[in-house]
Formats: C-alpha cells, structure tokens, sequence
C-alpha cells in the first residue's frame, strides 16, 4: 500500500494543545521520532484539526524546516559547510522513514560511529542518545569491548573465537557474554549516564533495538513519548517513564503523572488488571515509606547486586513520584495482598539511606 499515513493525536503539553505523530507498526522510524521533538518544542507547527499526515508530507515539514533553521549571520566558510552538511542529510532524508544506519559505541550515551546518517540530528541540533554501556567497573568486559562499534565488535568476536590463542579466544568469549547478557540493549550503568546526562526538559532522540524514541527529562526522571497508534485516544497515556533495563515503565500523563493501575478508561486492549505484581509491590512501599529509608527486610537474601540495583531503582522512582497514591480498584484482585504487607515495620536505625539516582554503580 503505497503512501504511509500516520494518525495526530493532540495532547495538552505545557497547557498548548500540541500535535504528535503516532506509529501504525512497530517500524524503526527516525523520522516521527525527530519530528515529534520539533512539535514538542513548537518549532514545527500542524494546522488545527488536523488528523492524519502521509509520510510525504511529514518530510515536507521537514525540510521546510530545515530550510528556515539555516543561520543567517555565518562567514562564507561556515556556509559552503553547512550547505554540504545540509546536501548530505537531504541524501539520507529519505532513510528517516525506514530506519537508519546508527552504530552504538559502548563508552558513552552520545558516541556512535560516524555516519552521514548522524548528520541529520546535528544539523537539526537534536541530540541522539543511547543506553548500551559498559559498566567502567568491570575490567575484562571494558578490555574485551575496547573501543568497538557494535559492528566491529561482532566482527571481534568471530575472529577472536576462532583464534589459536587462547587468551584471545576468551576475550572473545568475555565480549559475546556482554552482548548476550546486555540485549536489551540497556544497561544499568548506561541508565545512570542518561539520567545524569540528559538535561532536565531537554527533548531527544532515544536509541534502543533499532528503534526511535522521542525522550526528555521531568524532575530527574526520564520518559519515552508513547507513540503507539493503539494509544490515540488515550489521552492519560503519553509518556512511559525509563527507570529499568528491561521491562516496560509505567504510563503516565502529559503532565507525567503515573495513570491509576486499574483505571478502565485506560486499560490498553482489553488487558483489565493486568499490572504485574512488582508494580503493585513497589505502589504499596511508596506509600509505607514516605521517608527515603530503604526497608531492608524486604529485601530477599541472597538477592545477587544486580537484582538489588534493580530494586532500588524502582523503589527510588515511586518515591520520586510520590503525591500519587495508589489508586487500585476493589476489582483488582490483589489488594488483599496489598494490605498484607501494611505489617510491622521494625525500622532498623538509619540504615544508609541511598538518594543518589546512581545507587546502582
């Protein structure tokens, strides 16, 4: 079916009735991703009303704002420059609308490889960003990874695994380990360089998965827009907060407030009650422990760092969105479980109390 059309669903950001772009299919589009940012910050503006854009007319607005954003005051040299950047990226324009050609370097949430493709975002001064770090901490991994792209390192490791020298075929081995224990393509210490990276309100690209998402940051939080076209008309769903490696965050409003766990109104194709329990879990200490004290009986033994990095993470980021209470229905099923846990509570005096969002390094 020849042209794509994408639905506008308008939110209230910032008390102005703004536009963004939704996605029909989980394609890897740069394109809603870039133009979504430039919405949010009202450099691109959609006629009232609006309901649906084809992609042709997406990469008009596009261009006409590139066109527009071209500095006025620059010496000759700065123009010959920034009219071949600018040639380049109308090369790879075309390209926003599958998916680009970025290669991740594992040092640092703004270092990719060097491609036209990246032209893009720096002529049009969005910043791109991704999550896929090696934790420093970590000797061989940081020695087996080195300084390769993606790309380079899974060339590294074919030929490493097939080398004669076994002190190289177990870098080899060291560097696929990371891959595969890393294929969420997130890692915790790639979660704290972003937060502590990105600044409060910025809009930026997020890579991840081959995927493209509009992001920012609230109150140290960050959050992915939801561009989901299943979310149209849903308007307490807009952003989902980022604040685990692997599993989904939680919905919130334009507003960034946590949407209730049970509201029907909002329950995403029919899945009514289906919030796991570590989300009810974690609802349920937000409310006991409006202190930042972490109460460490319920911490399992035995639990391995990571698990524990995880869970402070999470507990963190209820606290942090506290003046939420929970909300859950009678119809949820669980919250005899919930009451439950209101037992006693023998708070152990001042075990450390952890504020830093990087607990987990």
């Amino acid at each position: 079916p020849g042209q794509s059309v994408y639905h506008i669903k308008w939110i209230q950001w910032k008390e102005e009735n703004t536009p963004i772009i939704t996605q029909n299919e989980n394609g890897p589009c740069p394109l809603l991703a870039i133009l979504n940012v430039l919405l949010l910050a009202w450099k691109v503006k959609l006629p009232p009303m609006m309901e649906i854009i084809t992609a042709e007319q997406l990469m008009e607005y596009l261009g006409d704002y590139m066109l527009d954003a071209k500095p006025k005051e620059i010496s000759e040299i700065q123009r010959l420059n920034y009219e071949q950047n600018m040639s380049d990226a109308m090369a790879v324009l075309h390209k926003l609308q599958t998916g680009l050609d970025v290669n991740v370097k594992f040092t640092g949430v703004r270092v990719f490889e060097y491609t036209p493709e990246c032209i893009v975002f720096d002529l049009l001064d969005i910043p791109l960003y991704h999550g896929w770090l090696v934790d420093p901490q970590i000797d061989d991994i940081v020695t087996a990874v080195g300084n390769c792209s993606y790309n380079q390192l899974v060339e590294k490791i074919i030929s490493y695994k097939q080398s004669d020298n076994s002190e190289l075929v177990s870098e080899g081995f060291v560097a696929e380990q990371f891959l595969n224990n890393t294929a969420t393509q997130l890692t915790y210490h790639g979660l704290c360089e972003l937060t502590s990276t990105v600044q409060e309100g910025e809009l930026c690209v997020f890579f991840r998965n081959n995927h493209f998402s509009t992001m920012t940051k609230y109150k140290g939080q960050l959050y992915l827009l939801v561009t989901d076209q299943g979310f149209l008309t849903e308007e307490k769903v807009v952003w989902e907060s980022l604040h685990n490696v692997d599993g989904d965050g939680n919905f919130c409003d334009s507003e960034f407030r946590l949407r209730p766990p049970s509201d029907p109104d909002t329950v995403y194709r029919g899945q009514q009650d289906q919030i796991d329990q570590d989300y009810l879990m974690a609802l349920s200490l937000q409310q006991e422990q409006q202190s930042q004290e972490i109460n460490w009986e319920q911490i399992p033994e035995g639990i391995s760092d990571l698990e524990l990095a995880k869970k402070l993470q999470e507990e963190e980021y209820y606290q942090e969105q506290q003046g939420q209470p929970a909300q859950a229905s009678p119809s949820s099923g669980r919250q005899s479980g919930n009451s439950e846990r209101k037992r006693k509570e023998p708070r152990e005096k001042d075990k450390e109390k952890e504020k830093s969002s990087c607990v987990i390094l």
